[in-house]
C-alpha cells in the first residue's frame, strides 16, 4: 500500500486536479483550480471529522490508500461526471491521508459550471461514487484509543455485484 507519499495529477486538456497529501487541505486553492470565465457556478463538498459515530466518541481518523489505482479510479468519476454533465468546466478534488483529528477536512471537491444545477448535481455524483469505488480506506480512533477500520458500504455492495 502506498500511504507516504503526496500526489498531484493535473489534466493539461481539462485543467481537472486530483490531489492526495497528508498535508491539510486548503479549500480557497481548490476553489481557484476550477475558476474559469464561463462558469458562473462553483460547487463544493467538504467532508469533515465529526466526534461521534453510532454513540461512540470519535477522537480522530486515519486514512490510507492505494494510490495509484486511487488516481485511476478518481480520473473514470471524472469521464463519468463529463459525460453526465456536458458543460462541466473543471474538477478537482483533494483528499486527505493519515491522522484527520475532529473538525478537519479530509476531503473535498470543486466543480464549476455555467449554471449551479450541474455542479451541485456533479459534486453529490463525485462523493458518492468515490466513496464507493476509490481505494481510500478509513480507520476511527475513538477517545478510549480503541479503534475500527469502516468498510465502505458503498464500495462493499458494488463489489458484492461485481463478483
Amino acid at each position: 500500500m502506498e500511504t507516504n507519499k503526496n500526489t498531484r495529477v493535473a489534466d493539461e486538456k481539462t485543467g481537472d486536479m486530483i490531489q492526495i497529501t497528508h498535508d491539510k487541505l486548503d479549500l480557497q486553492a481548490l476553489t481557484e483550480t476550477v475558476a474559469l470565465p464561463q462558469c458562473g457556478a462553483i460547487s463544493t463538498f467538504l467532508g469533515t471529522t465529526r466526534d461521534n459515530f453510532e454513540g461512540k466518541v470519535v477522537h480522530r481518523l486515519e486514512y490510507e490508500c492505494y494510490t495509484n489505482m486511487a488516481v485511476k479510479e478518481f480520473l473514470k468519476i471524472f469521464a463519468d461526471m463529463r459525460l453526465k454533465w456536458s458543460d462541466i468546466g473543471r474538477i478537482a478534488i483533494a483528499h486527505r491521508l493519515g491522522v484527520v483529528p475532529v473538525c478537519e477536512t479530509s476531503v473535498i471537491i470543486a466543480v464549476s459550471s455555467p449554471h449551479r444545477k450541474n455542479a451541485l448535481q456533479a459534486v453529490e455524483y463525485c462523493i458518492d461514487t468515490l466513496k464507493a469505488t476509490v481505494p481510500i480506506w478509513k480507520k476511527e480512533v475513538y477517545k478510549n484509543e480503541d479503534s475500527e477500520w469502516k468498510s465502505n458500504k458503498g464500495f462493499t455492495r458494488i463489489q458484492h455485484h461485481n463478483s
